[in-house]
């Protein structure tokens, strides 16, 4: 009997080293942290550490895929005041639910900082970079917390942030990702997914999109009052609902939009007085629109845009403007249009005569959105039958392309590239 008691006492003893041991380990990171060198590694054993922890200076933490910090739900869980620190295979959740302080799993402030391989889940906000340049954000899974949509915070936020590379990370269910008053940024081979915007600019000059996967989020990017912005060789799909839309833009100017899809979309590319600067353009080169509600929907009848070598190819309206009028002020040169009818006799894969859209019935639907309900309907149908069979007002000619391209470019009987176009 007095053996078993003292075999009990024993156990419960250890028990409580234990756990004095682990409260000790999840309490001393911050210790660890300062304790660390300008310059060292912080190599931190398997385990759970508390959060909230400050990194004031250029050191090394490497969690090797198993080590997690917890913020213990206040704040931002690290946050690095300094240049040139690491952060990598850390696995970093539970931040603060607040966001005027914008509580997220990593907040930057300060330069030439790399966030690398951890996994940020149940964080308000994933990674806030503000007034930070020439950081590296890459290959981080990042996940907000399991809030209704306009309550998440963003995947990645950018504020007053320069030349920073935000690449390889995979983000989903997050509220955006922001770009705000911040220029020269490479936003790359990104994969976002079940968000609002997938991107969104926001005065912001001069920031290159490439190869990013957008998919299932209301819009794929947008661009607001952002000037020489590149996106080429994305892929955007399924950005659907009342303001689905691929690529959006509003009084933006000299974009460059090249070899990009977009497919699924209740708009593939929605233009609002965009360009803005006087003498100035964008350009949308060798993308595929395939598949959308409406390819292309100007705001109004605008002007300075240019289309050139696009593929328009089973999209219900390939081009709609809002407020009557049409869209023949833009450019449009040797696209393909799969509601061509004209022939190309010599087969130069150029058509013989000139690809014309003109408005008809979808009139009614393009100035009152309410009657998109009844788009597709056997009246509807019969309407714009009667309507190009007989027009009741002359019907208004929404696009002029005077060298349409015939067939789509193949090599080796696969679909070539979009070409590349020169600017």
């Amino acid at each position: 009997m007095h053996c078993s008691t003292r075999l009990i006492t024993r156990l419960f003893a250890a028990a409580l080293v234990a756990v004095a041991s682990q409260a000790e380990a999840k309490t001393s990171l911050q210790a660890l942290v300062d304790a660390t060198p300008p310059g060292g590694e912080l190599r931190l054993p398997a385990g759970r550490y508390d959060g909230p922890v400050v990194v004031d200076k250029a050191i090394l933490i490497d969690g090797a895929g198993r080590v997690s910090i917890d913020g213990g739900g206040h704040g931002s869980v690290i946050t690095l005041e300094t240049d040139g620190a690491t952060l990598r295979g850390l696995r970093i959740v539970n931040s603060g639910e607040n966001h005027d302080g914008i509580d997220a799993g990593v907040r930057v402030r300060g330069n030439g900082n790399v966030i690398e391989d951890n996994v940020i889940e149940d964080c308000l906000f994933g990674v806030d970079l503000g007034q930070s340049n020439a950081n590296d954000v890459r290959r981080n899974r990042i996940r907000s917390k399991p809030f209704e949509l306009g309550l998440r915070g963003d995947g990645v936020r950018l504020w007053y942030s320069r030349e920073n590379r935000i690449v390889e990370n995979e983000i989903s269910h997050v509220r955006d990702m922001v770009v705000w008053y911040s220029a020269n940024n490479l936003i790359a081979r990104n994969r976002v997914t079940g968000g609002r915007y997938a991107l969104h600019f926001m005065y912001s000059e001069h920031n290159r999109v490439e190869e990013n996967h957008y998919q299932d989020s209301m819009v794929g990017v947008f661009l607001m009052y952002s000037d020489g912005v590149e996106l080429r060789r994305n892929f955007i799909a399924r950005a659907k609902g009342a303001t689905g839309m691929g690529i959006g833009f509003k009084e933006s100017s000299n974009v460059l939009v090249e070899g990009n899809t977009i497919i699924d979309c209740a708009k593939a590319i929605y233009l609002d007085i965009s360009p803005y600067e006087p003498d100035s353009d964008n350009r949308f080169l060798g993308n595929r629109i395939a598949f959308n509600s409406v390819g292309i929907v100007f705001h109004s009848d605008w002007h300075g845009n240019v289309f050139e070598g696009n593929d328009f190819e089973s999209n219900f309206t390939q081009v709609a403007v809002r407020g009557g009028g049409g869209a023949s002020r833009h450019t449009w040169r040797g696209n393909r249009w799969d509601d061509y009818r004209g022939f190309d006799r010599d087969r130069d894969g150029q058509g013989d005569t000139p690809y014309e859209l003109y408005s008809y019935a979808d009139r009614f639907w393009i100035d009152r959105p309410a009657a998109a309900f009844f788009r597709g309907s056997p009246l509807f149908e019969v309407i714009d039958f009667l309507d190009r069979l007989a027009p009741f007002t002359q019907p208004t000619l929404v696009v002029r392309d005077e060298t349409p391209r015939f067939t789509l470019e193949r090599v080796g009987g696969e679909v070539a590239p979009p070409p590349r176009w020169q600017n």
